[in-house]
């Protein structure tokens, strides 16, 4: 897909898959804040995953992350994936875009919205395998 200035753009109407996870704890620091998740990833199996996100500005609605997945998958299989990426905040929301790359071969962009007050992120991937 293009865009008006003929630059390419990606389509995230139709992810590869989809994931929901719940914050199980934050813990905060001067250098920011680490979160933990857990939750059922279609296509995976059980996914816990720890991230650090640290602001780029005062305001702290912007910055990285950086974080490890490990899914455990309904065959009782163990993938892993180390994670970096840039989130965006507004209020109790934050959406969160990174990628993976996972210890079977894949690889994905992702894409979470984060709901800080119901402790919840919905999850959206999209296969970079060819």
């Amino acid at each position: 897909m293009s865009s008006e200035k003929g630059e390419a753009k990606m389509d995230l109407s139709s992810p590869n898959g989809t994931g929901n996870a719940v914050i199980t704890s934050a813990t905060i620091s001067e250098n920011g804040t680490t979160y933990n998740f857990e939750g059922p990833i279609e296509g995976y199996g059980q996914v816990f995953i720890t991230q650090h996100w640290q602001a780029v500005d005062a305001d702290k609605t912007r910055g990285t992350m950086s974080g490890e997945a490990r899914v455990l998958g309904d065959d009782g299989s163990l993938v892993s994936s180390p994670l970096r990426g840039t989130f965006r905040r507004n209020g109790i929301h934050a959406e969160l875009f990174f990628t993976d790359c996972v210890s079977n071969g894949d690889m994905n962009f992702v894409k979470w919205d984060v709901n800080f007050s119901a402790k919840t992120a919905v999850i959206s991937y999209y296969s970079l395998n060819e």
